[in-house]
């Protein structure tokens, strides 16, 4: 075609030909995007609930298996339970964990090793409930962190929040709960675990959910090493029993493996402050099993903050419109 003859068929195409409009998503893909929320409110559901079990084998263990001890079996275990899906896709990620070496430390140190060292020392002397009662803090500081990293929490959010913070404060101030020398130490566990959370959402992209679960877990190990092998030197081991194998199984593989990743999911779909929210429900859930295994009760006031809990996580947690 002559040069003139086509430029005419350019100038006078319709527009639609020249700058066709963006096609709209698929319906698969809507679809997907409408689940994750959903799946995220879900995970982090899960892992709330499996947690739960972990304040209470840390009480229950508190005469029978040193904190550290109790800590460092905790994490070999999950190592196990995690090298089958976790190792070979580690190794293949290797060069990208390396150029973020101390991202991962940093979350290995919070999550994995002084996380629940914390919490196993709480353990010692504080009853499970309230140890739950105080951890609920944490997802105040995972809002505070995702403020701080410019995320707008929403007014609806932000009661929620409020909400279940009120009912939190007041399970503490009137509904039995009384301070222990061990409550000293839960404050200090919820820094780490919301420090965990926050850092959740800064993962260097492309590596694998899977990898990073297995690498933070070793090299929480690690950390651990020292001061195990301290522990061993001055308290001595403790017997392995069924009385002791069994919770510390049950920590390794359903309150680690299973647990970590089901959050780490959460966070990376709905963010830390919303998968927060719905951490607030764990003291509900501790309060029910130590009064189920341990004799622990819980008043007429403390189950009143519960419902309270309940209703702001119910606000907090919903989709912002």
């Amino acid at each position: 075609m002559p040069a003139a003859a086509h430029q005419t068929t350019l100038a006078t195409a319709p527009a639609h030909q020249t700058a066709p409009a963006t096609a709209p998503a698929p319906p698969a893909t809507r679809s997907r995007q409408a689940a994750a929320p959903l799946l995220g409110l879900a995970c982090a559901a899960l892992a709330t609930v499996v947690w739960s079990g972990s304040f209470v084998t840390s009480r229950g263990l508190h005469d029978s298996v040193p904190p550290i001890q109790h800590a460092f079996w905790r994490w070999v275990i999950a190592l196990l339970a995690v090298a089958p899906f976790g190792a070979r896709r580690a190794w293949r990620q290797r060069h990208l964990l390396r150029r973020h070496a101390r991202y991962v430390l940093l979350v290995s140190l919070l999550g994995v090793a002084l996380y629940n060292t914390l919490v196993n020392q709480a353990g010692l002397t504080t009853p499970a409930a309230t140890m739950g009662m105080i951890m609920a803090a944490s997802p105040v500081l995972m809002a505070v962190f995702d403020r701080l990293g410019g995320v707008r929490l929403g007014a609806r959010r932000t009661t929620g929040l409020l909400l279940a913070c009120a009912g939190v404060v007041l399970l503490v101030a009137g509904g039995g709960a009384g301070f222990t020398p061990g409550t000293l130490w839960m404050p200090a566990a919820a820094c780490c675990f919301a420090g965990y959370s926050a850092l959740l959402r800064r993962r260097p992209a492309g590596l694998d959910g899977t990898a990073f679960l297995f690498t933070t877990f070793l090299a929480g190990t690690v950390l651990l090493l020292p001061a195990h092998a301290v522990s061993l030197a001055v308290q001595g081991g403790f017997a392995p029993v069924p009385g002791t194998v069994l919770p510390l199984l049950y920590v390794g593989v359903a309150s680690s493996a299973l647990a970590f990743f089901a959050w780490n999911k959460a966070v990376a779909l709905i963010g830390a402050t919303r998968a927060g929210i719905v951490y607030y429900l764990q003291p509900v859930c501790v309060a029910a099993l130590s009064w189920a295994l341990l004799g622990e009760h819980t008043g007429a006031t403390g189950l009143l903050c519960l419902a309270l809990i309940l209703a702001g996580v119910v606000l907090g947690a919903g989709s912002r419109r």
